[in-house]
């Protein structure tokens, strides 16, 4: 007799496949640098992800609800969240190379999530008494760790790397608890999409103060440009897409863990891109993170109650 798959088990392929496509953004930017100047893969990829969440939003019929947060203070907040994240990932990327930004992203996903959650904002407290949970929180944090440190990261952090270093943890997990509570109020396409969108304005006119200026926003080949637009597309649409599902399945703890699989995903596309042979700490680590997701994925994960009346939930 054949078992339906559990709400967490859902959540969980959603939250991976999550995972790998933002695992790639990494490649993307360094496949066409020096090429593409930053304001461009800023600006564009917001702009084509924006476009797409847009368009999935008015299919769902929430174009009211896109309109009125316009008048939503708050709104503006979870703009300059996301402005900041990609401009702060981006340099980080740059800066401290696509290994340790994902120990920075991975250290926002999934050690400050669920402290933010559980502590301060009193979400998800029941699991911090499950063992099982707790203990894959620990072995997933700590096998994507030593996965990072075998691919090459972990390298010593100097200078503005200090600056970004702190504030890519801290803003990734703001913006998407940010986003995942108001998609309680509002449906989900809305409200990613109004970020997006706006992140794309605000990137347009912060250009002429980046290094590279308004000049930095031209893109000349057309593999550049579909390489921009499949870094929107996956990035910016699929990915957050596919994440908030999961949050709408099995509540916001369970996919900010398994985002641990995101420096796994990171060492086995460096190997297969750059041909690239991961030391034995980082394939120890994988096993270890896998394990660590195994076991938060036992117990209860109960999804958020959408209090937007009878309208269709944000993905259907």
């Amino acid at each position: 007799m054949n078992r339906r798959p559990t709400a967490p088990q859902i959540a969980a392929v959603l939250a991976v496949v999550a995972a790998f496509l933002w695992a790639t953004y990494y490649f993307f930017v360094l496949g066409v640098t020096p090429a593409v100047a930053p304001d461009a893969l800023v600006f564009y990829p917001f702009l084509v992800g924006g476009l797409a969440y847009l368009g999935l939003a008015v299919s769902q019929g929430h174009t009211r609800d896109f309109a009125r947060l316009f008048v939503q203070p708050l709104a503006y907040l979870r703009i300059a969240l996301m402005t900041s994240m990609q401009l702060l990932v981006l340099a980080a990327t740059y800066l401290l190379g696509a290994v340790d930004t994902s120990l920075l992203a991975l250290l926002g996903d999934v050690v400050l999530t669920p402290i933010l959650l559980m502590g301060l904002l009193a979400e998800g407290r029941e699991r911090a008494r499950s063992v099982a949970f707790l203990l894959g929180l620990i072995l997933s944090t700590a096998g994507a760790s030593l996965t990072i440190a075998g691919g090459g990261g972990a390298q010593p952090v100097r200078g503005l790397g200090w600056a970004v270093a702190i504030l890519v943890p801290v803003v990734v997990a703001a913006y998407f608890i940010a986003a995942a509570r108001e998609s309680r109020r509002t449906p989900t396409a809305a409200v990613v999409a109004h970020s997006i969108l706006g992140a794309a304005v605000a990137t347009l006119v912060l250009s002429p103060l980046t290094p590279g200026g308004i000049p930095g926003l031209g893109v000349s080949s057309l593999f550049d440009i579909g390489v921009v637009v499949a870094l929107g597309l996956t990035s910016f649409f699929l990915a957050p897409w596919l994440y908030f599902r999961a949050i709408q399945t099995a509540g916001m703890l369970l996919p900010a863990v398994l985002m641990a699989t995101i420096p796994v995903f990171t060492l086995l596309l460096s190997a297969l891109v750059f041909s690239s042979v991961p030391a034995a700490l980082g394939i120890v680590g994988i096993p270890i993170a896998v394990v660590g997701a195994v076991l938060a994925l036992r117990g209860e994960h109960a999804p958020y109650i959408a209090s937007y009346g009878s309208q269709p939930a944000a993905g259907r």
